[in-house]
């Protein structure tokens, strides 16, 4: 028999890492039951909803709740405490018998709710991080993020561009160069074109019905892009779960809106919403010109990108899309790519401040 019958943790969790989970762990080892209770300011920029999904999933085991606390914390001030604790017991409703923390008011936490205090590794001896240093710098606290929180803040770069302009080999060759950092970086993720083997699919299954069967013969409905795009972006997610905190993606869901109308032309509202699901930071438009044009069996529009290049331009530019153009032979490219990407990152991730507090 467990030590507590009904434990409580809680916090900002803004965002979560692997001193929260210790925490959470810990507890749930000592109680029959656990509440993590997730407490989020109106002027935080991560939503109240993605912190207790992103702890739901790593505690699945527990009971996640959520409340939003506009009140400044001030431990040592009565009426303040008296706010939190409306703001808690209004959420946690049921009687709780221990409260753990690794923070020095959980002593006051324990006594307002009538319960135990315990504390939990309170010089963070064993996961030296914090929400803090998180937001201050993602990517020198990646090893201590989980995968939800991973996929939620790894930047995004799309390479895009007309058939046969180097897309393929610019998106490996920027990931062999962040990979090549090593650290942190070493595990960054490469996600392929999902549009490719889905062609490459319809071609081999044409081919079974008809073994002459070439490029040419194969057709697209408007019905095709919308099964492309959402593949797009469900590799995408589960790269960025596994990755570093940059991930690279050899064209994307809202590129699947011009290749809709490279193929059926038009538009597809469809296609476009999934695009608009997909959160991106950067798009790499890689230029036709000065780059051959091979025919690789899945190819047959070299006329087309001129064309291609010129829409994928237009749409970036009409959508408000962050992008720059790619040119020039191909150690011109990485480089001007590299310096993009170098720049993204050095920007950071703009976690508005949380409330202040006062201990």
């Amino acid at each position: 028999m467990k030590a507590h019958e009904h434990g409580l943790v809680l916090g900002k969790f803004y965002p979560p890492h692997a001193g929260h989970h210790h925490l959470v762990r810990t507890a749930q080892d000592h109680c029959e039951r656990l509440t993590v209770l997730v407490c989020a300011a109106s002027v935080e920029s991560v939503p109240l909803a993605d912190r207790v999904a992103w702890m739901r999933e790593v505690h699945p085991d527990v009971t996640v709740v959520g409340a939003v606390d506009d009140t400044p914390m001030d431990v040592t001030d009565p009426a303040v405490w008296d706010a939190h604790m409306a703001v808690f017991t209004a959420a946690v409703p049921g009687r709780v018998d221990a409260v753990f923390t690794s923070e020095a008011y959980g002593e006051e936490l324990g006594r307002r709710f009538g319960a135990a205090s315990v504390l939990v590794d309170p010089d963070r001896a064993l996961f030296p991080v914090s929400g803090t240093a998180v937001r201050k710098d993602p990517a020198g606290c990646w090893d201590f993020l989980q995968a939800p929180v991973r996929a939620a803040l790894a930047r995004r770069v799309v390479v895009l561009g007309a058939e046969s302009t180097g897309t393929t080999t610019l998106a490996r060759a920027l990931t062999g160069h962040y990979r090549a950092r090593g650290g942190v970086w070493a595990g960054t993720g490469y996600v392929a074109e999902c549009g490719r083997e889905y062609s490459e699919h319809k071609l081999a299954a044409l081919r079974e019905r008809w073994p002459g069967a070439a490029w040419e013969d194969v057709t697209f409905t408007t019905d095709d892009f919308p099964v492309i795009a959402e593949a797009q972006n469900e590799r995408e997610e589960a790269a960025a779960r596994t990755g570093s905190p940059v991930l690279f993606c050899d064209t994307d869901s809202f590129a699947t809106t011009v290749w809709h109308e490279r193929y059926v032309g038009g538009r597809n509202p469809l296609v476009e919403e999934i695009a608009d699901r997909a959160a991106h930071h950067l798009w790499l438009l890689t230029d036709h010109e000065g780059v051959a044009f091979e025919d690789d069996g899945l190819r047959d529009g070299e006329e087309l990108r001129p064309w291609m290049t010129d829409r994928f331009r237009a749409e970036l530019t009409r959508t408000g899309r962050r992008f720059i153009e790619i040119t020039g032979p191909p150690e011109t490219r990485l480089a001007a790519a590299v310096a993009a990407v170098d720049e993204l990152l050095a920007t950071g991730w703009d976690f508005a401040a949380p409330l202040p507090e006062k201990r």
